[in-house]
């Protein structure tokens, strides 16, 4: 543990705050059904969806397209996985398309969430440093009752995590440098970046995000400033009321 502690903590979103995989999984099966798959299992449906994510983002930090946000990002990559399944996305219709992909601004936190970001503001300003663009975080945030205090992240930023600017326009945004500024993840992966930029890091494990399978990116694990089974036991090492 260092002595150093952050000005502000930025958080990392879906995953870390939220449980996307059950909560896209339960709100995935009634659109399956209602498409005549019940065959299609729930969860791993949602798995693919996710594992989508990483490589649309990629194109837009490669530069091979403009910057567009992560709803437009989901709903193409829930069209092509509705293909590599055999169905066409226009049998789904606009209607059920557009309120699928809100799935994603209805995600249940984590169960530690709410009362650990509520101590750990008590100390520290707190702000979402996420790749989901404004309109998902307000929602997202109204659904779960999160008490950020701004949002920020790659459509502020105009690029996606793991790229810098995502990290470095995050601190510039709150007057900071960028060692003053906190990021806490599930992810071995976006701390790695995050402390590449020269950002704090505070390691929260979530063994349940993958449905109990292995995170893809151990291979980035290295030793953290900070390491918490959950916001609650953050906020007891950062010394938070």
């Amino acid at each position: 543990m260092t002595e150093r502690l952050p000005k502000a903590l930025g958080f990392d979103v879906f995953g870390t705050v939220f449980d996307w995989r059950s909560s896209v999984a339960r709100q995935s099966r009634p659109f399956l059904d209602a498409l005549g798959r019940p065959d299609i299992d729930a969860g791993k449906f949602a798995d693919g969806w996710r594992t989508r994510y990483a490589p649309a983002m990629r194109r837009v930090n490669e530069g091979a397209r403009d910057f567009v946000v992560l709803d437009v990002l989901h709903r193409e990559n829930l069209e092509d996985l509705l293909r590599e399944h055999g169905i066409d996305p226009a049998d789904a219709g606009e209607a059920m398309l557009a309120e699928w992909n809100r799935a994603w601004h209805r995600l249940d936190p984590w169960p530690d969430t709410v009362e650990g970001l509520t101590r750990l503001k008590n100390k520290f300003p707190i702000v979402s440093l996420s790749n989901g663009n404004v309109a998902m975080m307000v929602a997202m945030s109204r659904y779960g009752g999160l008490p950020w205090d701004a949002i920020l992240g790659a459509e502020f930023a105009r690029f996606y995590k793991t790229h810098p600017r995502a990290y470095l326009a995050s601190a510039e945004a709150l007057g900071l440098e960028p060692s003053e500024l906190g990021l806490v993840a599930a992810h071995h992966s976006d701390l790695a970046a995050a402390r590449g930029c020269g950002l704090l890091t505070a390691y929260v494990n979530r063994p349940d995000e993958h449905g109990g399978g292995s995170a893809p990116d151990g291979y980035a694990k290295q030793d953290w400033e900070w390491t918490a089974g959950s916001f609650t036991e953050l906020a007891d090492i950062l010394g938070c009321d």
